[in-house]
Order: structure tokens, then sequence, then C-alpha cells
């Protein structure tokens, strides 16, 4: 080559040259035209001072509307967060921290990283977990990858799970051409007489979601039961508030034990960014995605931390990779163990204790309601789902009030409510709502 450098337009004319068009028109071809920005389109307006910066965003910010009660939940929960969770976590070494590529120069990140997988491990029941995944979704669709052999490529999800999380595993398992079919629900529950007539030897595993998206408590053990003896694997998605009073994963059988990481000390936070849990066997320890963070003694005998484990495939031979995560979510990982520290077993055990509590308190007013019958017998956690007469206006006028209503459902479930309490709703709240509520349907 010497010392020429071809020029910019040079470049962008080989670039063109080698993935086969003529024009960068041509190249983005399948973008329809409609989609596509002309010159000149953006008509971008003058800079402002910083002054005018923020007299702008503060008006912008004006316009959100800020609940006093929250009832609704559908995967983003609202729990409270001990204030020395903010205050650990918003150090600066915290914040500023990213990925040890160097690692064994980076104690403290590979110590917060270990701490945290073995909570995870405590919280589950599970014997490995890794340094987290982007949120609950990615991880499901993660632990179905995991699965997947060159005999058994199929997979089958529950009904009843988040949509989302099931739409984040076809959009996954499209790429890797991995079948997805979906166990029916029935009375608000996976029909496990579904599962077993689904089940044969190419499907690699089953995935169930407990408590599922409707808030009911799933059979999950016989689940378990019935995808072992088809041979498959067992997934089970978890609400790690729930674990502090029923059963976890492990004891339910389940090989992968995955789910969103928010409610331990996350935010809101408009959604995101939130954390993906994941958890499994020693068996399946060679195919967990991400990395894992072990202890060790150094030279001089002192303890220390390494990363045991990385699957290097994800970096060098990536067309034979099951998953292309190298990163994770250290400072929401983070926030999880110490929100998991001051809690302590007893503090998430009155969590889940107290949000249980509270939700059947509420369902039972609800159903006093003419209208407002609960739409599934099983028992639930704390999310639950009711018919409403008029939902729209419900939900404006709890609105009204400062209350964010539940969830409005659609399809079969048209015209009911995804309802949710936590620890975070006090009784006053929820008979202020239920007071609304009667009053909307003329109760």
């Amino acid at each position: 080559m010497g010392s020429y450098v071809p020029s910019t337009r040079e470049q962008r004319q080989e670039m063109l040259k080698a993935v086969g068009v003529a024009s960068f028109e041509e190249l983005y071809a399948d973008v329809p035209e409609s989609m596509r920005l002309k010159e000149g389109a953006l008509n971008l307006p003058d800079g402002m001072s910083e002054m005018e910066i923020m007299a702008r965003m503060k008006s912008m910010a004006g316009k959100n509307k800020v609940f006093t009660s929250i009832f609704r939940g559908a995967g983003s929960y609202n729990h409270y967060i001990p204030s020395i969770v903010k205050r650990v976590t918003a150090k600066e070494e915290f914040v500023t921290a990213y990925t040890p590529y160097q690692a064994e120069i980076s104690q403290g990140v590979l110590q917060s990283i270990f701490e945290y997988q073995t909570m995870i491990c405590e919280l589950t029941g599970m014997e490995v977990s890794n340094a987290s995944v982007y949120d609950g979704a990615t991880a499901a669709a993660e632990a179905v990858a995991m699965c997947r052999d060159r005999k058994r490529t199929k997979a089958l999800i529950s009904a009843a799970a988040h949509p989302d999380l099931i739409q984040t595993v076809k959009t996954y398992c499209e790429g890797s051409n991995t079948p997805v079919e979906i166990i029916p629900a029935k009375d608000g529950k996976t029909d496990l007489d579904a599962l077993s007539a689904m089940l044969d030897d190419s499907v690699c595993c089953v995935l169930i979601q407990q408590p599922n998206y409707f808030g009911q408590l799933e059979n999950a053990d016989q689940a378990g039961v019935i995808a072992h003896e088809a041979g498959a694997k067992y997934i089970m998605s978890c609400n790690p508030i729930s674990l502090g009073m029923i059963k976890t994963p492990a004891e339910s059988g389940a090989d992968i034990a995955v789910g969103e990481g928010q409610p331990l000390g996350l935010s809101l936070s408009f959604g995101g960014p939130y954390l993906g849990f994941m958890a499994c066997t020693n068996a399946l320890v060679r195919k967990i995605p991400g990395r894992i963070v072990g202890e060790t003694t150094d030279v001089d005998g002192k303890r220390a931390y390494v990363l045991t484990l990385q699957a290097r495939e994800q970096h060098i031979r990536r067309e034979k990779a099951s998953s292309n995560i190298c990163s994770n979510q250290a400072l929401c990982a983070l926030t999880a163990s110490v929100y998991l520290a001051a809690m302590g077993t007893k503090g998430l055990q009155q969590a889940a204790e107290q949000s249980f509590a509270k939700a059947h308190y509420f369902a039972a007013e609800m159903a006093k309601i003419p209208g407002c019958e609960l739409r599934f017998s099983g028992e639930f956690f704390h999310e639950f789902v009711t018919s409403c007469p008029d939902v729209p206006k419900v939900m404006a006028a709890l609105e009204a009030q400062g209350i964010l209503g539940g969830l409005p459902l659609g399809g079969e479930l048209s015209g009911c409510v995804l309802w949710c309490a936590t620890e975070q709703n006090s009784k006053e709240e929820i008979d202020r709502a239920i007071a609304v509520i009667k009053e909307v349907c003329g109760a």
C-alpha cells in the first residue's frame, strides 16, 4: 500500500463496491421511500443557551404525570427501596466502572459481581449464576438457546407468560431457526394436559412463568415433572420478590431459573434500564452465556477474584456461538446485591407477604363491586385480573385522583384489568381506589 491513503470519497466507493451496490440509494433500496430522510428535511433550529435549554426541559418534564398511588405491575413493580441502596450505588467508583476486560486488576468490580451471583443462587436455589444479562425477557431467550441441540430444537412456552417475554423469545429463535410453540392457557394458567400432548423428542425445553402474567401461581412442580419425563429441559421465569414466600425454582425441579431483576431495588425509571438474572444447575454451567466470576487466592494466599468462565466463542468463533452476549448489567446487578443485603432474608419475606396480603385484600374488595368479578379462580401472588364495566372511565377517574390504575387487557380479556398491589400500597390507598371505582360503577 505504501504511503497512499485514499480520500473519503474513494473509501466510500470502495465500500459500496465491496458490498455489490453502485450508490448509497441502492444500498438502502429495502427501506421504503417514505421512511428515507430527504436532504434538508430535518430543519433543525438554531442552538440555545444553557439557561434556555433548562427552561425548555423543565417545561417538557412538567407534562409528566406523577402518581401518588400505583396499582399497576405487569412486569415493573413499585416496591420500597431502602435509602442505603441508592447511597451505595451512587458512588463514583461504581457508576463509572466498566466491563473488566483486564479482569484480575478489577478486584472491586469482580467482587461485586461475585456477591451478586452468590445471592442469585441463594434466591433461586440454583447452583450457578452468571453476571447478569440485559433484562428478564432477554434472560428467557438466552435460556432457550442454552437448551437447544442438534436433535432437540423446538421450544414450548406457556401462553400465560408475559407477552413481551414470548415475543422476545420468538425473535431470538427466528434467527437460530428454533421453532416456538405456545402452550395454551386454561383458567389463567398453563394447560398441563395440553403440555403433555405437545411434548415429543423434538422439544428441547419448556418455559413457564411463576407467578405468570395474570398473577396466577402455576403448578410448577408438575410442569417440571412433565417436561423431564419427555426429556426436555425445564425453564422457570420468576418474580424474585415472590421467592421470599413460595418454592424456589430448584425446589420445583427447574434446570434454569431466569427473571426480571427490577423488583430488587431498581426504580420504575420509565421502563429501564433493568436487569436479567440467570441461574442454572452445574450440568449446564458450560452453556450459560456471559461470564462467571469466581473466588480464589493469590500468590500470597489472600482472597482474590477471577473470571472463572467466559464463553470465548462469543468473541472468536461467533458463527458457532449459542449467544452473543458478552457484557452484563453490572451497576443494576450491584443495585440488586445492595438491596438484598439491606433487606435480608426476613425483609424479603416481609415484602413478599405484605404484597400478597394487600393484593388479596384489594381483590376481595374489588369482588364486592358489581361487574368487577375475579376473572380466574386460582391462587395468585400480588397481581390479579378482574372484569370491569367501563375500563376507560374507571382509569380516567382514578387518574384524576392521582392513582395509576391497573393495566387494561385486550383480546379475549378485553374489558378486564390486571391489578397489582405491593408493600408500598397502604390499606388507606386501597380503600381510596375502591371508593373511586365504586362511584364510577354506580355501586
